[in-house]
């Protein structure tokens, strides 16, 4: 009898191994992630949310009458000996439905201290008598308190830390299971509700006469303001601007929430030490995620737009062709440059991972410019021209490889870092020379 390998070893490009124990690993991985989750939440919900709850929503208000003080007292034991803190709390007397009860609690300004004698000292804002506001349990009469509200950021805890813990596991063991027993090239196979879930599953649009080319539909939709077509943009920079606004805004939501929580106790005269140690470290990135996020809205404010618009669209090999680049802002730009170039790109797997590389096979500049003064309110402009090679690979696009035309724009502003914003280009196969002889007249101006 022959047991499958627990452990894989690589040879070549062969991976040997069981892959149903990789699977079961796997599921095994993420159902201990999923059950982590359930009982991290099911503690949360019954020692936390739910005892919360229940006070703000069913217990009974009643006025208490103080009868007496004193201090609680917890101790936590450790190897080298044991630490005690104290709280105040006062012993009241309350009316539930015509009967007199009495019993401890803790009143609304009382602070838990380690010092015994500030904790005696804060015994005296309440005086014998005094009439104080109560809620009492009405399934347990002998159950009252004495302060009442929510902990927001414990509730967030409660939320966020096993909310990411179950999806995280629950979506892993959902995928290790659909894949149990299948072979990776079945598990390669987009299914229809895959297809649902991700509309780019069925890989890119495709020229209708020019099987393997993308469509120029969405490059000749936006009509330039001298010539024909105003090209898209695709700058990296954008989406890092998108990236730093989106994490400064939901961490620091995410840090006024916590913050909120702290004054509140603070105002009710309470200390919660491990909420304000929290604070410190999210503050600090909350504080950088701004600061990142300001910088990079200063650099795009600073540098202004990049329009370029195109005479013509799609492109042939050998046919030339006119640009023409609108740079707006202020500021001074060491320099300027207008680059033709042609991108590979691909997407594999390696292991368990999808990777995605691109390499520049090929460029040369359009028009290079030094020193160039920025306006506020007027935009530098400049048309040039440039030429297709006659024996250029035309752009192509597939599930996992791509040929890709771009006309990039680099600057480089004085004490800010350079940008490069790339704008797309589909050149089509070549043509017959009667057609070549055609395009390059409706190109011409």
């Amino acid at each position: 009898m022959r047991f499958p390998r627990f452990f894989g070893k690589k040879r070549g490009h062969r991976r040997t191994g069981s892959q149903a124990w990789a699977s079961l690993g796997d599921a095994a991985f993420h159902a201990a992630l999923l059950t982590a989750g359930i009982v991290f939440a099911g503690l949360l919900l019954s020692g936390v949310a739910v005892p919360e709850w229940r006070i703000n929503q069913h217990f009974l208000a009643t006025d208490c009458t103080v009868l007496g003080k004193g201090l609680a007292r917890r101790t936590t034991v450790a190897d080298r000996g044991g630490s005690s803190t104290w709280q105040p709390c006062l012993r009241v007397r309350y009316d539930v439905a015509g009967r007199t009860m009495e019993s401890w609690s803790t009143p609304s300004r009382s602070t838990t201290t380690s010092d015994r004698a500030r904790a005696v000292a804060a015994l005296s804002a309440w005086n014998l008598g005094d009439t104080v506001p109560g809620w009492y349990d009405p399934s347990s009469p002998t159950t009252v308190v004495l302060q009442r509200g929510y902990n927001w950021w414990m509730w967030l805890l409660t939320l966020l830390l096993p909310g990411a813990l179950v999806s995280f596991g629950g979506m892993g063991l959902a995928r290790a299971i659909r894949r149990w027993g299948r072979s990776e090239e079945r598990c390669a196979v987009p299914s229809r509700f895959s297809e649902i879930l991700d509309p780019l599953a069925a890989g890119p649009r495709q020229a209708a006469d020019h099987p393997g080319v993308p469509a120029c539909d969405d490059l000749v939709n936006s009509p330039g303001t001298v010539l024909a077509y105003r090209l898209p943009i695709e700058s990296p920079e954008n989406w890092t601007l998108l990236g730093f606004g989106l994490f400064a805004l939901l961490w620091n939501s995410v840090l006024a929430v916590l913050g909120v929580g702290a004054v509140i106790d603070l105002l009710k005269g309470k200390i919660d030490w491990l909420l304000l140690t929290l604070l410190v470290p999210f503050a600090a990135v909350g504080i950088a995620g701004l600061v990142l996020f300001i910088r990079r809205v200063l650099l795009t404010t600073a540098v202004g737009p990049t329009q370029l618009e195109i005479s013509a669209q799609p492109l042939h090999p050998g046919g030339t062709y006119e640009v023409l680049l609108a740079q707006g802002g202020s500021g001074t730009l060491e320099s300027l440059r207008l680059c033709l170039a042609l991108e590979e790109q691909a997407t594999f797997t390696q292991g368990t991972d999808t990777r995605f590389d691109r390499i520049t096979v090929w460029a040369r500049d359009i028009r290079t410019w030094g020193d160039l003064q920025l306006t506020p309110g007027a935009r530098f402009e400049a048309r040039e021209s440039f030429t297709i090679p006659a024996d250029a690979m035309h752009s192509f696009a597939s599930e996992h490889n791509a040929v890709r035309w771009s006309i990039a724009v680099h600057g480089q502003p004085v004490g800010w870092p350079g940008f490069v914003r790339t704008f797309p280009l589909v050149v089509f196969p070549a043509e017959p020379a009667t057609e070549q002889a055609a395009l390059r007249r409706e190109a011409s101006p």
